[in-house]
């Protein structure tokens, strides 16, 4: 089979399936797992398909949510990089919200044991990293549980957030453009985070560059609502400009 004609069977398999991972197609059509990741190159600049950890998901599927396995997993190197550099913007004493993210939960796992701070996340993973943290006084907001982000939603969590004002919030999104501000792909979660903005003083985004461009069902806040982007060396320059035009600051971890 050519290139061109088992490209074309890829395209119908995600949009069929909703989804394909590289092993799979490789075995499918018995070509290298390189040759499946060139074709799924050659598909994502062509419009067709959008590539993701381990495979690719059909372009314009806004909704698509990858699970916390595979979120830890993806660009692994540049979340470190990002969660260390972020340590810069904790507060010496004072408040902290941390929202549900696997970068976020990576910062939560460096906080210094010497450090006196509250903290407050809706977020389980965040919570775990902190509970045996003896100079945090930890704050746990309730709701109902989402089994992919295993972050706490809905009414609980709102009210939570409405009764608070924090020094720093460190946010995390699964998607963002200049224009079009920062996105995720379920409802519920796009509240909460837009409750953890209205509640804090400070708002600094911790992001991977490969989170640029890509753009999800529920939009949760504009760029001039974030203080501060900490990401990695791939953003393009063009988009670190329009970002900055909109009043937040951008840091290259």
């Amino acid at each position: 089979m050519y290139a061109p004609e088992r490209q074309q069977h890829i395209v119908r398999l995600a949009r069929d399936a909703g989804r394909v991972d590289v092993l799979s197609l490789a075995e499918e059509f018995q070509v290298t797992a390189e040759t499946v990741r060139r074709d799924l190159k050659a598909l994502d600049r062509a419009g067709l398909v959008r590539r993701v950890h381990g495979g690719a998901i059909p372009a314009g599927r806004l909704d698509f949510e990858p699970d916390l396995t595979e979120r830890e997993a993806t660009a692994a190197d540049e979340k470190d990089r990002i969660a260390a550099a972020a340590l810069a913007e904790l507060p010496a004493a004072g408040s902290v919200i941390l929202d549900a993210g696997s970068t976020v939960a990576r910062l939560a796992a460096r906080i210094p044991v010497d450090r006196a701070l509250t903290v407050v996340t809706h977020a389980l993973p965040v919570a775990a990293r902190l509970s045996d943290h003896m100079g945090i006084d930890l704050h746990l907001v309730g709701g109902r549980v989402r089994h992919r982000t295993r972050a706490a939603v809905d009414a609980w969590a709102l009210r939570a957030y409405a009764e608070i004002r924090a020094d720093v919030l460190f946010l995390a999104t699964n998607g963002f453009t200049p224009e079009g501000g920062l996105t995720t792909p379920d409802l519920a979660e796009a509240a909460v985070k837009r409750a953890a903005v209205a509640a804090a003083r400070r708002v600094v985004l911790l992001a991977d560059s490969a989170k640029a461009g890509q753009e999800h069902f529920a939009r949760f806040a504009a760029f001039a609502e974030i203080d501060l982007l900490i990401t990695d060396a791939g953003l393009a320059r063009a988009q670190q400009a329009a970002i900055e035009a909109a009043g937040t600051e951008v840091v290259r971890a």
